[in-house]
C-alpha cells in the first residue's frame, strides 16, 4: 500500500482538474465544427455533461490511493469505501455516457429523415418509429447491465450470486406475472413499429377523436388532438382495438365537400369554377378532383359532392374548408336560384290556379 505523500492531493485536484479541461476544449472545437457537422452538434447536445462527469471520476480513480488518507485501520477502511464508491460512478458515469452518444448518434438520422416529404415519407416515419423504440430498448438494457456490473462489484452479491441462479426461475416466474400488463405493453410497442401499423406522425381516429401520433415509445402512446389537447393511450390499445390509420399506406388523403342546393343549380357551370378554383388553390396537389351529383334527398334538395386531393391530413382539412367557402360564395353570388328552400304544395296550386294574396280576401 502506498503511503501518503503531501503532494498527493495537488495532484488529484490538478488532475481532475485538468480532465475537465481537456473535455472543455473538446467542446468548445466540436460546438465550432458542429456548424457544418449534425454529429458534433448533437454529440455537444447530448454528452457534455456525461463528458464532464466521466472525465472527473476516472482522473480520480487513477490518482486516488486508498492510502492517501493514511495508513491507520480507520483511515484504510474510509480510502477502501472511498474507491468502492468511485468503481460505482465510473460504471454509472460511462453508461450515462454511452446511452447519451447512441441518442447523438441516432439523432442524426432522424435529422435527415424529418426532411423526407412526399411518397418516400411514409418509409422515412416507419424508419423513425423503429429507432425510436430499439434506442430505448437499447438504452434498458444498458442500464440493466451497468446495474448488474455495480451489483456484483461487492463481494457479497458476488457470493449470493449461485443461490440466485438456483431461484432464478421460480423468481422469472413469479416476476413475470407480476409485470404481466408491462411485459405486454413493451411486446405491443415492438409489434407496432416492426409491423408497420403505426408510426410517428401518423393520421389516426381513435376514441372518436381525430389526431396525430406524436409520441410512441415501448409502454404509452400519445396522440397529439386536433385542437391541441394529447391523448394518451397505453401501446396495448392499438393492438386490441380498431382505429383508423388516414396515412397506412400513404399521405395523400381525399377531401370530400357536400352541398345541398336546389333542382336549378347549374352543375357544369358549378364544375368549371371549381376547378379554376382548384388550380389556383396551393393545397390541392393537381391530381384528382370530381364534382358529382350524389343523390336527391327526400326534403327536395340536391346533393353534390366536390372531391378533391390533398398531400396530408392538415392541407386536405384546410382545403375542404376553402372549397365549401368557395362554392357557397359562388351559388349565392351568382345562382341565388339555386338556393337551398323547400316547397309547399297547396289546393291551388295542385289544380293550377295561381295563387294570389288578394284572392278571397285572405293571405
Amino acid at each position: 500500500m502506498s503511503v501518503q505523500s503531501p503532494a498527493d492531493w495537488p495532484i488529484l485536484v490538478i488532475s481532475v482538474v485538468g480532465s475537465i479541461l481537456l473535455v472543455e476544449v473538446v467542446r468548445r472545437v466540436l460546438n465550432r465544427v458542429g456548424r457544418k457537422w449534425a454529429l458534433a452538434r448533437h454529440l455537444v447536445e447530448h454528452c457534455t455533461w456525461p463528458a464532464f462527469a466521466v472525465a472527473a471520476v476516472v482522473a480520480f480513480n487513477l490518482v486516488f490511493e486508498p492510502g492517501m488518507f493514511g495508513a491507520s485501520p480507520t483511515e484504510r477502511s474510509l480510502g477502501g469505501t472511498v474507491q468502492r464508491v468511485l468503481g460505482l460512478l465510473t460504471i454509472a458515469g460511462v453508461t450515462w455516457l454511452i446511452v447519451q452518444a447512441t441518442y447523438a448518434l441516432t439523432d442524426v438520422v432522424l435529422d435527415r429523415l424529418v426532411l423526407v416529404e412526399g411518397e418516400r415519407n411514409r418509409r422515412a416515419r416507419r424508419i423513425m418509429t423503429q429507432i425510436a423504440l430499439v434506442r430505448r430498448v437499447a438504452a434498458a438494457v444498458i442500464i440493466v447491465v451497468a446495474v448488474g456490473a455495480m451489483l456484483f462489484s461487492f463481494p457479497q452479491v458476488r457470493a449470493l450470486g449461485a443461490g440466485l441462479l438456483a431461484s432464478a426461475g421460480i423468481a422469472g416466474a413469479i416476476v413475470g406475472i407480476a409485470a404481466q400488463p408491462t411485459i405486454g405493453n413493451v411486446l405491443a410497442g415492438l409489434q407496432l413499429a416492426f409491423s408497420d401499423a403505426l408510426r410517428l406522425d401518423d393520421v389516426v381516429v381513435v376514441e372518436d377523436e381525430w389526431g396525430r401520433i406524436e409520441e410512441l415509445t415501448l409502454t404509452y402512446v400519445v396522440v397529439r388532438l386536433w385542437d391541441e389537447r394529447r391523448l394518451v393511450l397505453p401501446v396495448s390499445y392499438f393492438t386490441q382495438t380498431p382505429f383508423e390509420n388516414w396515412t397506412r399506406h400513404g399521405s395523400r388523403v381525399l377531401a370530400v365537400v357536400f352541398l345541398r342546393v336546389d333542382w336549378s343549380v347549374p352543375v357544369p357551370r358549378l364544375r368549371e369554377v371549381l376547378y379554376e378554383f382548384l388550380q389556383t388553390n396551393p393545397l390541392w396537389d393537381q391530381k384528382d378532383w370530381t364534382l358529382q351529383v350524389t343523390d336527391v334527398l327526400p326534403n327536395g334538395l340536391v346533393e353534390l359532392r366536390a372531391l378533391m386531393s390533398a398531400a396530408d391530413s392538415p392541407s386536405s382539412w384546410d382545403l375542404k374548408c376553402d372549397v365549401r367557402e368557395f362554392l357557397v360564395n359562388y351559388v349565392r353570388d351568382n345562382h341565388p336560384d339555386a338556393l337551398p328552400r323547400f316547397r309547399l304544395e297547396t289546393p291551388e296550386t295542385r289544380v293550377g290556379v295561381t295563387w294570389t294574396k288578394d284572392r278571397d280576401g285572405q293571405n
